[in-house]
């Protein structure tokens, strides 16, 4: 069967969306990581004033959300989220895929993104992606990996 996937710019409206999603998403690392991710402990209606956020949407049932933030020489990927029913479809992939697309679009020629050293699944996606390691980082008791990718070689 057939679904339409659509990807659109969100709207103040949904914050509650957004946080819904980003929450059962990152819900699994909080065990793992002893605290909440960053994404879930921020306002989403401020997030929407000030940077760019999309949201992916299933014959339109929200799943996935993307917050790009513009960075002076590099576009930043705050956060994919997925929502669990919706994972295991590539449907981040496609996120990340336009992601690259919109800093293109804006001029930049690099993207990065940083994840939790305890998330290995996605620093492996990252890394089958494109993207490298360019720093570790103490945060807490934690350690922030930064990941970035070039785009002027790629599609």
């Amino acid at each position: 069967m057939q679904q339409n996937i659509i990807i659109r710019k969100a709207t103040p409206g949904d914050a509650s969306i957004i946080s819904g999603i980003t929450d059962a998403a990152y819900a699994k690392y909080v065990p793992l990581m002893g605290r909440k991710p960053q994404p879930m402990t921020i306002d989403y209606q401020r997030v929407l004033v000030e940077h760019h956020v999309w949201i992916l949407s299933i014959d339109e049932r929200p799943a996935g959300v993307l917050v790009l933030m513009h960075e002076p020489d590099v576009m930043l990927i705050y956060s994919v989220a997925i929502a669990p029913a919706y994972q295991q479809r590539g449907l981040g992939r496609r996120l990340l895929a336009w992601a690259e697309a919109q800093a293109r679009q804006a001029g930049y020629a690099h993207i990065r993104l940083y994840t939790n050293a305890l998330m290995e699944a996605n620093i492996a996606l990252y890394t089958r992606l494109g993207y490298t390691e360019t720093r570790r980082e103490p945060f807490h008791d934690l350690t922030i990996v930064h990941m970035h990718k070039s785009l002027q070689d790629a599609g």
